[in-house]
């Protein structure tokens, strides 16, 4: 089969790795690509938006198989524009994206149907939405409605941090029109965990489980980012939990949205609050995550492409994977300055030192060649991933191989997987 694998970042580059050995995959594609992605498959200049780019792609080199990496595209309708033009592919149609690409889409479907979720109101208007803040006081938690590239939700401690980020978003206009709109929830107690499903529209096969590191300080400190770093598997998903997660949260999602008319293919991911209370969703995303991703490309032991084609056929009922018992850890290494205004262009050494360490392997997120040099070219950079028997085996290769790698431009969180820990 001829695949193209849609995006750029750290998690195509994780699919693209597991793709490749797929023994059905004879010629991959990868669009737009990026260096190290450049070893694997043929990178093809289209930008992963540019759809009607992407269709024209996938027909010019008679693609069988479109697996779409990020939210936008997918949003965006990607995976409609590609089944009119006969090329099945990986990922939910537009209706069914609108569990990631709309929170109050999302919010107002858990209500219908009955899945867990924090208490919330839907504003349009900036001063209704300050004048319920005061009302229910803080904690609280504000999220931008459309996509933001995990930048738009504030975990406020404080009436002034909710109030200002109202004002961020509907006044400033910070997210453009995907703050048009704001989501204000109740505030969950508990611990994150990122839980994956693969979907086919009726049926769904559980895709494991993993912890990310959202702020971009030690500690967990300083504001959210799209993840800087992450681990899998995670004793907070234990066999009995999975059990729990898919019987009140994945599968009434699947039989809700087919209900809707909106049947969902593709993987679903569920961002958890666990508590005393059981698990709580706190939002839906239509796509693997990243830096989850890398880590569960590296111990699935299962070949991924039949499972995802399985999926856009209908046909998961009589699949099962195999997982690995190691534990995987991935690190993000990003630019100066992120995630406010990250350094581009700064060079990046000893990559391929770094990454022929044990048990390492090191995904390119945001790089580009220039010349015969590897240079920043984004904000979360690199995904320094190692896989070990125990959590502090993983961690340990991890950092030995971020130590390895020469960039000063770049930083990473020195405690990931501390919960674990």
């Amino acid at each position: 089969m001829r695949i193209l694998v849609v995006g750029s970042g750290g998690r195509e580059h994780s699919l693209c790795w597991a793709i490749s050995a797929s023994p059905l995959c004879d010629k991959l594609f990868c669009a737009p690509g990026n260096p190290g992605i450049a070893a694997l498959a043929e990178c093809l200049p289209v930008g992963a938006e540019d759809i009607p780019g992407i269709v024209a792609a996938a027909k010019a080199q008679k693609i069988d198989f479109v697996v779409v990496g990020p939210e936008a595209p997918l949003v965006a309708g990607i995976v409609d524009r590609l089944a009119e033009a006969g090329i099945p592919a990986f990922g939910p149609m537009a209706v069914a994206a609108q569990l990631e690409g709309s929170k109050g889409f999302m919010k107002d479907f858990c209500a219908r149907a009955g899945i867990p979720t924090a208490e919330y109101r839907r504003f349009t208007d900036a001063d209704l939405a300050r004048a319920y803040i005061r009302e229910k006081g803080a904690p609280i938690v504000v999220k931008a409605d459309g996509l933001a590239a995990g930048k738009g939700v504030v975990v406020a401690a404080t009436l002034e941090e909710a109030l200002a980020a109202i004002d961020d978003a509907m006044v400033a206009g910070r997210f453009g029109k995907a703050g048009a709109e704001v989501v204000v929830e109740e505030f969950l107690d508990g611990e994150e965990a990122s839980f994956f499903a693969l979907c086919d529209g009726e049926h769904a096969l559980s895709f494991g489980a993993a912890q990310d590191h959202k702020r971009v300080g030690d500690g967990d400190t300083g504001p959210n980012t799209g993840g800087m770093g992450a681990y899998s598997p995670t004793k907070l998903v234990d066999a009995a939990m999975e059990k729990r997660i898919m019987e009140t949260i994945v599968l009434p999602t699947v039989a809700g949205m087919a209900k809707e008319g909106a049947p969902f293919k593709g993987v679903l991911f569920a961002g958890l609050m666990i508590g005393k209370a059981g698990p709580k969703l706190i939002e839906f995303n239509v796509r693997f995550g990243d830096p989850e991703c890398q880590t569960l490309m590296l111990r699935l032991k299962s070949d991924l492409l039949p499972a995802l084609i399985a999926s856009q056929q209908g046909e998961l009922k009589r699949f099962d994977l195999r997982w690995r018992d190691d534990t995987a850890i991935c690190v993000v290494m990003a630019a100066e300055g992120y995630p406010n205004t990250p350094k581009k262009g700064t060079e990046i050494r000893n990559l391929d030192a770094a990454g022929k360490l044990d048990g390492v392997t090191v995904f390119h997120a945001g790089t580009k060649a220039d010349g015969a040099k590897i240079v920043a070219d984004g904000g979360r950079v690199l995904g320094v991933c190692a896989i070990g028997k125990t959590a502090k085996d993983a961690q340990a290769k991890a950092y030995k191989a971020v130590d390895a790698i020469d960039w000063p431009g770049g930083f990473c969180r020195r405690d990931i997987g501390w919960r674990v820990l």
